[in-house]
Order: C-alpha cells, then sequence, then structure tokens
C-alpha cells in the first residue's frame, strides 16, 4: 500500500464530513453564497450597474439582474479581455478559459484566483468521496492518465488563455504529479491522432489505475492499444480500477468500453464546466451527481417550458421539484451574473440535492413541437440496445428531415456501430417505439401521420472520427451534439455513411 492511499483515506472522512454538513443545509449554504459574492463584487462595474449594494434576498436579485446568455454578457466580457480591471469581478481574471460557442464563436469564460481553488479540490472531493465510501484506495497509488486538451496557455490582455482541461492541468497537486501522464511535451501536441499515438507510447508498459476522459475519446485510446497489442485492456492495464468521465452521458457508450476493457472497472462521473466544477457522483449506490452547493457558485433554476418567455420564473434552490426539467443558471466568484450556461438538468434526490445532467437547452428537436432533448434520445438507445445486445454502438446524433425527396417527414438518426444489429429494421421500429413512450407530443405526430417513423443513416466505422477531423474538432473535450434542430451536422455526417 502506497503513502497515497494511506493518507487519502483519513483526509477522505475529513472532505465528507465537510459535505455532510454544508449539504444537511443548502439554503442556509447558498444564501451565504449569494451574500459574499455581492458583497464582492458590489464595487465592480456590474455591481454598481445592478444595485448589487441593495441586493439582500434572491427575489432582490431577480428584480435587479436578468438572465443573459454569453452573447448578452459579451459587453461586459469584452471589456475584460481588453485587459480593463474591475468589470465583473475584483481585479482581472486569473484565466479565461476558451470555449467553441455554437453562436457566439470562441467565448471567453473567466477564471479567477477566488474560483480556480474549486475547480481543483472538487475534482479531488470526487476521488475522495469513492474512498470514503468503500475504502479503496489502491488507485491512487498507480500511474494516472488524464486524456484532456493541450496545457499550452496563450495570452489575452495579461490574461493566460486556455482550455479548461488544460488549465486545470498546471494545477494538479503535487503528489499526484509525479505518478500522472502524459508529459506535458506529450499533451501540448496539437494534432489529436499524432498525440493519442504519444500518449500510448508513454503508458502502455505503464502500471496505470485510473483514466480520465471523454468516452469517445477513452475509447479511441483502448481501440489504438488493442490494435497494438491485440489484448483486451484489462491485460494491458492489469490494475486498472478507476475511471473518472464527464462531458457526455456515459451510457450510449457503456457497452463498447466495458467489451474493450475486458472487465467492469468503477466509475466517477463529474460534471465539470469552465464556469465552475457543478457536481459529482459521491456515491455508487445511488442515482445522480452531488450539486455542489459550497463550491462559489450561487445557482438559480429555470423550468425548461418558461426558459424563452420575457420574465422567467427563476428558483431557488429550496424550490426546485424532483423529476421536472430546468436550465441551469450561475452566479460564481469569477463574475458571472445571471448566466445562462445552456444545461439543463433534473432533481432526481432533495436529500442531498442530486441532479441528472438531461441536455443543452438550445439542443433539441422541435421541427413538429414535438421538443425532444438528449435524455430522452440517449434513454431510447439505452433500451433499445438491451433488447439487441448483439447490436454495439459507437457514436450517434439526431436530426430532422422536414423535406424528405419522398414520404412524411421523418427523424433522422445517423450511427455508428462497431457492431450492427442482425435486423436493422427491427432495430429501428424498436429504438423509435422507446421514443414514443417516452415523448407523447413525438407518439402524437406519429400516430397523426404528420411523422413517420424515424429512420437510421449507418455511418460507416470512424466516420464521427473522420467528421470531427474535417471540423477541426478531433480530440481533447469535443463532442458531437447529440441532436440538433437543423440540418447542419446530419447533412455534414451524411458524406461518412455506410
Amino acid at each position: 500500500m502506497g503513502f497515497r492511499s494511506i493518507l487519502a483515506r483519513p483526509f477522505a472522512a475529513l472532505i465528507d464530513r465537510q459535505t455532510r454538513h454544508w449539504s444537511a443545509h443548502p439554503g442556509d449554504t447558498q444564501q451565504k453564497w449569494l451574500t459574499q459574492l455581492l458583497t464582492k463584487a458590489s464595487g465592480t462595474q456590474f455591481g454598481r450597474e445592478h444595485g448589487f449594494q441593495d441586493i439582500r434576498t434572491h427575489a432582490d436579485f431577480v428584480k435587479l439582474v436578468p438572465v443573459r446568455d454569453y452573447e448578452q454578457l459579451r459587453p461586459w466580457v469584452d471589456k475584460v479581455t481588453e485587459g480593463v480591471s474591475d468589470v465583473l469581478w475584483p481585479g482581472k481574471p486569473l484565466y479565461f478559459a476558451k470555449t467553441s460557442g455554437t453562436t457566439s464563436g470562441t467565448k471567453y469564460i473567466p477564471i479567477s484566483r477566488d474560483s480556480i481553488p474549486y475547480h481543483i479540490n472538487s475534482a479531488r472531493n470526487a476521488l475522495l468521496s469513492y474512498v470514503h465510501e468503500t475504502g479503496k484506495a489502491s488507485f491512487l497509488d498507480g500511474s494516472l492518465i488524464f486524456l484532456s486538451g493541450s496545457p499550452a496557455l496563450s495570452d489575452t490582455s495579461g490574461i493566460l488563455t486556455g482550455r479548461l482541461s488544460g488549465i486545470v492541468n498546471h494545477h494538479v497537486p503535487g503528489y499526484l504529479r509525479t505518478n500522472q501522464k502524459p508529459t506535458y511535451e506529450t499533451n501540448i501536441i496539437e494534432e489529436w491522432e499524432e498525440k493519442l499515438e504519444r500518449i500510448i507510447d508513454e503508458t502502455i508498459h505503464a502500471d496505470m489505475t485510473l483514466i480520465s476522459g471523454i468516452p469517445p475519446w477513452v475509447q479511441m485510446y483502448f481501440d489504438r492499444i488493442q490494435v497494438r497489442t491485440g489484448k483486451k485492456i484489462r491485460d494491458v492495464f492489469p490494475n486498472f480500477s478507476m475511471f473518472v468521465y464527464g462531458g457526455v452521458n456515459f451510457e450510449p457508450y457503456r457497452a463498447r468500453l466495458e467489451e474493450t476493457m475486458g472487465t467492469v472497472v468503477p466509475s466517477i462521473e463529474t460534471y465539470p464546466a469552465s464556469e465552475g466544477f457543478i457536481a459529482y457522483q459521491d456515491s455508487q449506490y445511488s442515482e445522480g451527481l452531488l450539486l455542489l452547493l459550497n463550491a462559489g457558485i450561487y445557482f438559480e433554476f429555470i423550468p425548461v417550458e418558461e426558459y424563452f418567455n420575457d420574465r422567467p420564473t427563476r428558483l431557488s434552490i429550496e424550490e426546485v421539484q424532483l423529476g421536472k426539467n430546468y436550465a441551469l443558471i450561475i452566479n460564481n466568484n469569477a463574475g458571472l451574473w445571471g448566466y445562462s450556461i445552456g444545461d439543463t438538468v433534473k432533481f432526481v434526490s432533495l436529500k442531498p440535492y442530486k441532479v441528472l445532467v438531461t441536455g443543452r437547452i438550445k439542443h433539441f428537436i422541435s421541427a413538429f413541437g414535438e421538443h425532444i432533448i438528449g435524455e430522452e434520445v440517449e434513454k431510447a438507445m439505452k433500451l433499445a440496445l438491451q433488447r439487441y445486445p448483439a447490436a454495439e454502438l459507437v457514436e450517434f446524433t439526431v436530426a430532422p428531415q422536414v423535406t424528405p425527396s419522398s414520404g412524411l417527414p421523418h427523424h433522422q438518426w445517423l450511427i455508428e456501430f462497431s457492431r450492427m444489429p442482425e435486423d436493422l429494421e427491427a432495430f429501428s421500429r424498436e429504438l423509435d417505439n422507446q421514443l414514443r413512450q417516452l415523448n407523447v407530443y413525438y407518439d402524437d405526430l406519429i400516430t397523426g401521420n404528420i411523422l413517420r417513423t424515424l429512420v437510421i443513416t449507418p455511418i460507416r466505422r470512424t466516420g464521427f472520427i473522420e467528421y470531427m477531423k474535417s471540423e477541426g474538432k478531433l480530440g481533447g473535450q469535443n463532442k458531437v451534439p447529440r441532436l440538433s434542430n437543423d440540418r447542419k451536422i446530419a447533412d455534414a455526417l451524411a458524406r461518412f455513411s455506410a
């Protein structure tokens, strides 16, 4: 037993006691953060313009601070990127997390000296919660691989700028850095396929015990290892005992990853974002991710059906209900105020508050009023694969086909299989039936002959990778949206059909 696993257990017990305390007092914890955030930012340009000194309650806040997306907050962000101090948060940001927006182009999300510790400590606490619950900590003693974006940072008016995962890479604790892979020199390689081969060179003979990354890119890493060795991952890394992931729902990828690994490895789901570390899986035995109410963020929630209203209802943590979909709104200690992060969540527990990420507020299909969301297409796929276990999924996305060359409009599912269903037509019917059971509006459209049943377009092997490469988005934290209300992605992907 190594020193890391020995020291982790008492530290995990301490973190668990602290977590239990704040999670038992959710309202007080969030009100504390609202007060702290407003007090510290009251002298900023944004704080003065929005009367922070007069805000005492959430109701006051709602009256004075509107909900904004990035484009609406951009006038203030642009001043920060120009080097102006005290605009959204005291001083200047420590970093800009650079992300790609579908409508706003490149986004620059501020990360402050106040907020960066919560990005790092929350990731640590996710691991420690597992250690405390299971008593297992040996995965900390071996080599740890983080499949992430480049840690190379650029300069924006004196502010270091890069991908969130690259920024966080600079803050990996010293006690973990000694067994972290890949090396900095490999990690800064921009071309993903070259980088992946170098990562394999560095890790294939190491005692890998923890692997972290987005599932489709981890699968690509595993596939390349199998090509080199002809072995299951369990035979290459016999002590591999922890998989940490985030960014996408694991379920559509689980079967193929586990088949490649040749075993079932414990996993921890995390919900990191440039705007803050939002939640993590705190238990192997209950559903949902623990919402981090004591991590520099004051949360608000808008019922999704009201999101596009002029004055949507904005709920505090104590006002949410189980099973309802909410748009997530962030107010944080880097200067984001009433900020719509774009994600939707659903609460599966209120004691403590736990969520599932159900999709993106702008990623849906409602070409005919059906308003299908990511949670529904992923669940339909999961249930269909359970009925047809011989089929094996790589990746998929869904889009409406409003003007087909013949027949009724329909939903097009572009799917890459590593193993095709024996009867694709029967699989298609099952997938459609599952979606009809999950979404009554879609069912009504099928029943009323407004839509025909869904159509599957098989994508050739590596087709999604080729598509991402053609878009300059291969690797790192990039991922294909699960569904779209237009044809842009579907038409581009159709070039890679089987």
